[in-house]
């Protein structure tokens, strides 16, 4: 079995701290690859600095929503310079939250809006950070998506059917996180059933929100996606061997450029 968590912060000191025991517990739990996903341009270079140190590591650089307002001069430029790494995969996260207030946000949807548009520059994928802002963050990908294509992922998505439907109409990919295996997220597990068979990811987002059975385990931590993952294959009818395969083939095709290194 091989799986891929598309979206972990692994820089975190929870996990770095014992990041060669989380890298083996990983593949020994049949994770094969992991995405490390920076939210400011300093931590963006430490998950690229675990990159370079684990094969199995790729990273995504990026400023998230809550920390734009954080970014010194530079960062944003440091940002599309470290497009040019090789281990360097994806663009994020970046996105908008209305739950948290931490910076303006007409702020986030600039910073989101940047992403975007080097996203479409450089053909990179793009992640999508979104917390109680569902119909903001369509009209900003509306927008974009009239510019041209968008590659991009809902990470740890928790909308309803019809907001799914959205995203999927904008050719967006929709990943699924310990939230999704929470006992009173029955209607999310639904959801999830209706993903196309080429559109779903799953990740951890460690090390926040550990899947039950080790919901309330801290950290979070890659290894963990098996149990995620189990869970939306029970829910949509599939054998793990089968959803393992088949995601981790949806995270190659949007994250092309792991084939690469």
């Amino acid at each position: 079995m091989m799986l891929f968590d598309t979206h972990a912060h692994l820089f975190d000191e929870t996990l770095i701290s014992q990041i060669d025991d989380v890298v083996a517990r990983a593949k020994a739990a049949g994770v094969s690859q992991m995405l490390a996903v920076g939210t400011t341009a300093e931590d963006s270079m430490k998950a690229i600095e675990l990159a370079e140190r684990f094969g199995e590591i790729h990273a995504a650089v990026g400023i998230q929503p809550n920390n734009c307002a954080e970014a010194q001069p530079g960062d944003w430029d440091r940002i599309v310079e470290l497009l040019d790494h090789p281990k360097v995969v994806a663009l994020g996260e970046t996105g908008l939250d209305r739950y948290w207030d931490y910076a303006p946000f007409e702020l986030q949807q600039d910073y989101f809006d940047r992403h975007l548009r080097l996203s479409q520059d450089r053909d990179f994928p793009f992640i999508v950070h979104m917390r109680d802002c569902g119909d903001d963050i369509v009209t900003i990908l509306q927008a974009a998506a009239a510019r041209g294509p968008l590659r991009g992922v809902m990470h740890s998505f928790t909308g309803d059917a019809a907001l799914l439907q959205q995203c999927l109409d904008l050719d967006m990919y929709i990943s699924f996180a310990g939230m999704v295996t929470f006992k009173k997220s029955g209607d999310l597990r639904g959801v999830a059933k209706m993903v196309p068979a080429d559109r779903i990811l799953i990740e951890t987002d460690s090390p926040y929100l550990s899947p039950e059975p080790v919901r309330g385990k801290r950290p979070n931590e890659p290894g963990y996606v098996a149990h995620t993952a189990s869970c939306v294959a029970a829910a949509r009818g599939e054998s793990l061997e089968a959803f393992a395969q088949l995601t981790t083939a949806n995270a190659r095709r949007l994250f092309r450029r792991v084939s690469e290194v």
